[in-house]
């Protein structure tokens, strides 16, 4: 069993930043992509940015620019800096990890979230 922890969430004024992280634990052999997906209110969950095993990237348009998706290996750790944040950022941001803990196969996992309010 994979599991995956997001902290690092809260309420910012428009123009601030956070950073948010996802930490990945269990029967973790490798992990192969890392993302960031969120979802608003009454709205669909969407993709935010999402780094491969190789340090890929790819980001949604709304936050290229604003945001930098990164992870740590070693610590089977992925991090989201949100800079210049607006009230259209506001949603719960989830992490899924790619996870292969033994064999050929792997399986995604998601955490349970972290809420982001940005409100003056």
């Amino acid at each position: 069993q994979v599991h995956a922890v997001e902290s690092g969430g809260g309420l910012v004024h428009p123009g601030g930043s956070l950073r948010l992280s996802c930490a990945a634990s269990g029967s973790i052999f490798s992990i192969n992509a890392m993302g960031w997906y969120r979802q608003a209110p009454g709205k669909q969950r969407e993709l935010v940015a999402r780094i491969t095993s190789g340090g890929g990237t790819n980001y949604a348009d709304s936050v290229k620019g604003r945001f930098t998706i990164s992870r740590d290996n070693a610590k089977n750790t992925v991090y989201l800096q949100m800079n210049s944040l607006n009230p259209e950022d506001t949603a719960v941001y989830l992490c899924n990890v790619n996870v292969r803990s033994g064999g050929s196969a792997s399986f995604s996992y998601w955490g349970r979230g972290t809420q982001v309010t940005v409100s003056s």
